[in-house]
């Protein structure tokens, strides 16, 4: 079942989590009820099995239940995105075969796991995952996480690969959106994958946002977006303000346990985690508790930006 949907690389597209039951199995009508939020509130795309979506616990199997499950929700409304996080060439090509031949629309693809490849062998690793599928690809560019940059002078080897589109650009470096820009005009649709940071990335002319937050408030982050792309800045600032408390939460190690607890706040998710991870308890899970509940508190309404869809 090959995808043939065509879509833009542009706006908000949630790095979704993975619902859970109780004792650690997939949660399949709690994943369709998030995945729903998502799309009625407007956004762009659906990113599946990053590491909000908890994939390094996910078998295969189960990987490709939820790309069907998340097809099946999207309905050909907004593109299903399957990331692609793997140790060897073999598995990542294998993998990307098994997501294009169960319909997947597109692809984030890591570069090496584990192995801090050189930048020859990260350029290459890219080159044969792109000459092994027709499915548009978006890098992933996390050295802070992930210990290898992909450098504007690898990008540039890379731009011949017709179906290598975007960049989710997680260096931290705002200006790193503009360097891009400059140097390669519309070529590749940057990204931005960092929630504290996004309206100053889209203002600065990111095309898009990768959101974590979003899994838990899905019409605040599109008003965001939104306003900002309608030029409407103050409008954005104002909420954006509200939002930083809550946006902060995923830039932590446990962005995961953050996050899905902020989805039991706005009855968007189950709140539990596979092992090894652990909710949060005591002390910890107060301070969490604390953000949420205040920012739910001072929560705006927001709906207004739907008038601009």
């Amino acid at each position: 079942m090959k995808s043939n949907y065509e879509f833009e690389w542009k706006g908000v597209m949630p790095a979704v989590t993975t619902q859970f039951d109780r004792e650690g199995n997939l949660d399949l009508n709690s994943f369709e009820k998030n995945l729903l939020a998502q799309i009625n509130a407007g956004v762009h795309g659906l990113i599946l099995g990053g590491t909000l979506g908890e994939a390094s616990t996910l078998n295969e199997e189960e990987k490709l239940i939820l790309l069907k499950k998340a097809l099946k929700v999207a309905d050909n409304k907004v593109p299903v995105i399957l990331n692609i996080a793997e140790q060897s060439t073999d598995s990542a090509i294998r993998n990307v075969k098994n997501a294009e031949k169960n319909g997947a629309n597109g692809l984030m693809v890591l570069p090496p796991m584990r192995y801090k490849a050189t930048e020859d062998e990260t350029i290459k690793y890219f080159s044969d995952i792109a000459n092994s599928t027709s499915l548009p690809i978006m890098i992933y560019n996390n050295p802070i996480d992930y210990k290898i940059e992909i450098t504007l002078d690898m990008m540039d080897k890379l731009k011949g690969f017709s179906n290598i589109n975007a960049v989710k650009e997680s260096t931290r470096d705002i200006t790193n959106i503009t360097r891009m820009i400059n140097r390669f005009g519309n070529r590749f649709s940057i990204f931005c994958g960092v929630d504290t940071i996004a309206m100053e990335s889209l203002v600065m002319g990111a095309h898009g946002w990768v959101a974590g937050l979003v899994d838990a408030y899905p019409e605040e982050t599109m008003a965001i977006y939104t306003f900002i792309k309608s030029n409407k800045i103050d409008k954005a600032l104002k909420i954006y303000r509200w939002f930083l408390p809550l946006l902060e939460l995923d830039i932590s190690p446990q962005l995961v346990q953050n996050i899905k607890q902020c989805e039991v706040a706005t009855s968007l998710g189950t709140g539990y985690v596979r092992k090894p991870r652990m909710s949060h308890s005591g002390e910890e899970r107060k301070r969490i508790q604390k953000i949420i509940e205040e920012s739910m508190y001072t929560r705006p309404d927001v709906s207004d930006y739907k008038e601009l869809l």
